[in-house]
Order: C-alpha cells, then sequence, then structure tokens
C-alpha cells in the first residue's frame, strides 16, 4: 500500500492540471478570482500564457470558455461550487450542455466542509443542478489519488464535464499501484452480503472505517464507492440491490437531487428495495468549523456505522 497522503481534492485538482498540460497544449485554464482557494494557481503560476482570472464575473467566465471550447480548446472553468454552479447556471445550460462543447467545470469548496464560510457557501445543491442538465457528466472523486485520475478521464473525455473539489484536507485511501479509474464505473471496496452501503467524495474513507469497524462485528456490508453519479453505474447498483436486498446511500449534498436520488431512480425501475440516505437532510448548514460540521450533520464513522447498524437490525 502506498504512503496515505492527507491533501485536499481541490490541490490534487491543480496539480493533475499541471501533469496534463505538460503535454496537452490545449488545456486553457479559467477562474472566478479565487484562484488560491481552487488551487488553479497552481496551473497559472505553470503555464501564465494558458491561465486567465475572468474576475467575479462567472456568467462570463463560462461563456468565453465554451467560446474557448468552439475554438477546439479544452477549457477548464473553476469556482466555488455555490458560484460555479449556482450564479452561471444558465450559461452552462445553454452555452455549454445545450450545444455539448467540451468545458470542463469545476466546483471546489462544495459541501458543508466548506466550514467557516457559512451557509451561503456551503453548497449542497450542485450535484443535484448539474446532474438535472442534459449531456453533462458529474463526477465526485473521493481522495487524492481518485481526483488526479479523475481529471485526466475529464480531459480526455469529449464533452462537458462537472468536477466537485473538496476544501478539506483528507487521507488517501486508494493505492496508485492498484488504482484504476473509468468513467462511469463504481467500484467495490468492500465485499458484503448483509446490506450495502453506496457513497461518494469525502464520505467514501468515512463509511469504508465504518464499515471495516462493523466487520469485527459480525456485519457483512458491502461498500460501493460512486465517483461518477452521472452517468451512475446501474449494473453495479442493480447487482447490489438484488444481492443484499438493503440500500444506504452516504453523501456531503442535500439527499433531494443527489447521490440517493441517482441511486433510487436506478433500484425503483430495476430493483426495488429499501434506501436509507445519509446525507444533508434539506437543510441549509451554518458556520462551523469543517469536522464538527460533519460530525453534526451526521457524516462521519460513528454516524454512519449506527445507520449502518439499525438498518441490519430492522431486516432480522
Amino acid at each position: 500500500m502506498a504512503e496515505i497522503l492527507k491533501k485536499a481534492t481541490r490541490e490534487s485538482f491543480g496539480e493533475a492540471l499541471c501533469e496534463l498540460a505538460e503535454t496537452n497544449k490545449d488545456i486553457v485554464v479559467f477562474d472566478a478570482d479565487l484562484a488560491a482557494a481552487t488551487k488553479t494557481s497552481i496551473f497559472g503560476k505553470a503555464f501564465p500564457e494558458r491561465f486567465f482570472d475572468c474576475g467575479i464575473a462567472e456568467g462570463n467566465m463560462i461563456g468565453v470558455a465554451a467560446g474557448m471550447a468552439a475554438s477546439g480548446k479544452i477549457p477548464v472553468a473553476a469556482s466555488f461550487a455555490m458560484f460555479a454552479t449556482g450564479r452561471a447556471f444558465e450559461q452552462i445550460r445553454n452555452s455549454v450542455a445545450y450545444p455539448e462543447l467540451n468545458v470542463k467545470i469545476a466546483g471546489s469548496h462544495a459541501g458543508i466542509s466548506t466550514g467557516e464560510d457559512g451557509a451561503t457557501h456551503q453548497c449542497i445543491e450542485d450535484i443535484g443542478i448539474m446532474r438535472a442538465i442534459p449531456n453533462m457528466v458529474v463526477l465526485n472523486p473521493a481522495d487524492h489519488w481518485e481526483m488526479k485520475a479523475a481529471t485526466k478521464a475529464a480531459i480526455e473525455y469529449n464533452g462537458p464535464v462537472y468536477i466537485r473539489l473538496g476544501r478539506l484536507a483528507i487521507d488517501s485511501f486508494n493505492d496508485p499501484e492498484t488504482y484504476s479509474f473509468e468513467l462511469g464505473k463504481g467500484i467495490t471496496l468492500h465485499e458484503g452480503g448483509d446490506v450495502t452501503v453506496i457513497a461518494t467524495g469525502l464520505c467514501v474513507l468515512e463509511a469504508l472505517k465504518a464499515v471495516k469497524e462493523l466487520e469485527a462485528e459480525g456485519i457483512s456490508a458491502r461498500l460501493i464507492n460512486i465517483h461518477t453519479i452521472k452517468p451512475i453505474d446501474r449494473e453495479i447498483v442493480i447487482k447490489a440491490a438484488k444481492e443484499t436486498g438493503r440500500i444506504i446511500t452516504v453523501e456531503e449534498h442535500n439527499v433531494v437531487g443527489g447521490l440517493a436520488d441517482a441511486v433510487c431512480e436506478v433500484v425503483t425501475e430495476e430493483c426495488p428495495v429499501k434506501v436509507t440516505r445519509v446525507g444533508v437532510q434539506d437543510r441549509f448548514g451554518f458556520s462551523g468549523p469543517a469536522l464538527e460540521l460533519l460530525d453534526k450533520f451526521g457524516l462521519t464513522q460513528p454516524h454512519i456505522a449506527k445507520v449502518i447498524r439499525e438498518v441490519v437490525s430492522e431486516g432480522k
């Protein structure tokens, strides 16, 4: 197993862009006056002639990125998730997704782990917003290695992509020597037959800790990492529903519109089972330290383990 790195996925994203740009001269990056926070500043320092700060004008930034894509470039447009998906929604929908232009949109500081910035900046709706737009691929990588692989896949994919970036530094759990990323394919991290936990983003690590803890108690929980929320891996979800009969979704997002809804859409069509949704329960966040907020909203190992115990107990 490789050395565990503690790094925010926004930083991993910035590093990956630089590495890819060394050989791909078509990559250009735009930011909306938040380069130091989104870590596109890493790219800007390495390739100043291919980096453009558009100021606090997200809609304009997306419009310019669309123009660059129409000219054959591979533009990456970054801002806080709240601004990238909220303020620029119309431009993303009409100028990027409708004509299927090759623009990559990066939403940093997503979820409640934005912390002290408070409810106005804690974007818990971005996955739902982007998932509802036709032609849009939605990615939510879980750790450093997955973010680097997902960024490469996004750049190589020809079409609109939304990538969710985290502010909080988290431990890596994937092994770069064996890890393989494929758009639209979930990854089974832990086998089990009593229940299936389907997680995304930073919640994957907390869920992994929880299922390993419960293994010692005799609870066999399967864990699936869904890094591509759209298109979701229907096959892995259906298989889990048929084999375990119960599903728990875990996400740092509103339970409305995000991973939970994506999973529910699959199982209701193919194999109806009970789905228990762990996430932000359709409420706004508030200011506070990121780790304390995650605990408050039930997105840490102890809370996830408690839900798993309850769901398994209900089925006995």
